[in-house]
């Protein structure tokens, strides 16, 4: 990987010139940059903004996050997706309250160790942050170290990040770490792009970039393919009873776990009188998909009105203000939010 050690100096010159204004990049700490990494895995900067920011007004400090009621922490994450990152994080909060006396630690060792922290968010936040001199790898980055040197090894394999990773400690400029990993994510970010379409006539590399020269950038870098997703019919419920829609709240563990949800079943469990549900009147509703990362749910939803306001145990009975600041709705449910507007008091 001869070919990165002409990277530094071209690629931080290009960050100067480029780099995108961020609120975690104006005035970075460490709590306002871990956030931000957490938020942004898995997740798109553009996504992240908003979030970011009411993050931050609502849980200011790390002692607010380790003290933060869950209900009121899922609400903030609502629609964000991946929500066990908001427990892993809350729960790294309280570990920096009870074993760092509530400071965030400047060690990578320390950092690392942190619930929901691996190797990438340790080095992006211990180099941002702090200035540690440690690689920070992840899907970008090993993307841009792929096509600079024209590496085909599998960059979905960890043999291929321990290479990337090894290679890259070597570069790091000790003085301008936090700049050089940022650096390098904003350049698979905006001009290194997946699928085969990077933007090379705006790259710093692209002197010596091995894929642009032997054209290879639409076949590095070699990923093995994903397992195709789970595809799930489900009926979603919508069940509203004077003005309140019924929501029950998902099991403490797996998809989506501890949310709010509108009750739904695969297409041939929707039996009501199982739930001891006796509708007065029924309407149309509506089609609606939603993808995770292994599942695909293809919904179908029933509009059902009822006059007794009995529920199952663990079902509540949510009004507007309820469902808008109160419990926390998967974004999954997005394409029948109209009717839920429709009908709420």
């Amino acid at each position: 990987m001869q070919e990165l050690s002409a990277l530094p100096i071209p690629l931080l010159v290009w960050y100067a010139e480029h780099a995108r204004t961020l609120p975690w990049r104006s005035a970075p700490t460490p709590y306002g940059v871990w956030v931000s990494e957490i938020m942004l895995q898995q997740t798109r900067v553009a996504a992240v903004l908003d979030y970011y920011r009411r993050f931050l007004i609502a849980l200011p400090t790390v002692s607010d996050l380790a003290e933060c009621p869950e209900e009121k922490l899922m609400k903030l994450w609502q629609g964000l997706g991946y929500y066990s990152r908001a427990r892993n994080l809350q729960r790294g909060a309280q570990q920096i309250m009870e074993l760092h006396g509530g400071v965030f630690p400047s060690q990578y060792d320390d950092i690392r160790a942190l619930s929901g922290v691996g190797d990438y968010t340790a080095g992006a936040v211990g180099s941002i942050a702090f200035g540690i001199p440690v690689p920070a790898v992840d899907g970008n980055v090993l993307r841009v170290v792929a096509r600079i040197t024209g590496d085909e090894g599998d960059i979905t394999k960890p043999p291929m990040k321990k290479k990337v990773t090894e290679a890259l400690a070597e570069i790091i400029p000790i003085m301008q770490a936090g700049d050089f990993n940022q650096a390098l994510m904003e350049l698979g970010a905006t001009v290194c792009l997946p699928n085969g379409a990077p933007l090379c006539e705006r790259c710093p590399a692209v002197a010596f970039c091995v894929a642009k020269r032997t054209d290879k950038t639409g076949i590095i870098p070699v990923k093995t393919p994903k397992k195709p997703r789970r595809v799930e019919e489900r009926t979603v419920l919508f069940l509203f009873h004077r003005g309140k829609v019924a929501l029950r709240q998902r099991a403490k563990k797996g998809l989506l776990a501890g949310l709010w949800e509108y009750p739904n079943e695969l297409l041939d469990g929707d039996d009501l009188s199982s739930w001891d549900i006796v509708p007065t009147e029924e309407r149309r509703g509506a089609v609606g998909k939603h993808i995770f990362t292994h599942i695909e749910w293809r919904m179908i939803a029933r509009v059902i009105f009822v006059d007794n306001p009995h529920l199952p145990d663990g079902w509540v009975w949510a009004d507007r203000s309820e469902v808008e600041e109160r419990y926390s709705i998967p974004s999954a449910f997005a394409p029948f939010a109209h009717l839920v507007e429709e009908h709420l008091l």
